[in-house]
């Protein structure tokens, strides 16, 4: 029998927001608690308003610092004139996740129907960190976490897993050294 072990990586929560603090941040919260009960590392939790450079300058600088293998995002995923967490973080991604928002809206569908369309969840790489954009209800935050990233961010799940392709996803990097 070959059982795989429980790999864990080091995530980091980003809460999109101009009116919550760690204090009042449910959806952080949320995240935080499944990361934790999952066995993974919390690299760092923020706050960062509403504002495109805000969100860019939070996400590069813990990328830039060798942090995370994944950044989770929650907020700013709407419509309002203030939601620009797409803006600001899909012109970083250097590989669009399509599969993410598809599989969110089926699952945020089941739950709230057709209001999950009032979400622009999404996903990509970032160089070789994974980042995912939730939207900013504890709720959403769960069915993100409980129905997408937890068996994908579990080296046992099978029948395949981001933590298995970790190790691979600079491989056109390395190809450029050589």
């Amino acid at each position: 029998m070959n059982e795989r072990r429980f790999i864990p990586v080091s995530i980091a929560v980003l809460t999109i927001s101009d009116t919550r603090t760690l204090d009042d941040d449910r959806s952080g919260d949320a995240l935080v608690a499944r990361i934790n009960e999952a066995g993974h590392k919390l690299a760092a939790r923020a706050i960062a308003p509403d504002d495109i450079s805000a969100i860019r300058a939070k996400v590069q600088a813990w990328i830039a610092d060798s942090g995370p293998d994944v950044v989770i995002t929650t907020g700013g995923t709407g419509f309002t004139g203030r939601d620009v967490t797409p803006e600001a973080l899909e012109p970083l991604f250097t590989k669009r996740m399509e599969g993410f928002s598809y599989a969110f809206h089926r699952i945020s569908y089941e739950k709230i129907g057709a209001s999950t369309v009032q979400s622009r969840a999404t996903a990509g790489l970032i160089g070789t960190t994974f980042v995912f954009c939730l939207p900013g209800s504890p709720s959403a935050c769960r069915d993100g976490w409980d129905g997408i990233l937890k068996d994908q961010l579990d080296y046992r799940h099978k029948p395949c897993n981001f933590v298995e392709i970790m190790p691979r996803l600079d491989e056109h990097l390395r190809r450029l050294k050589v």
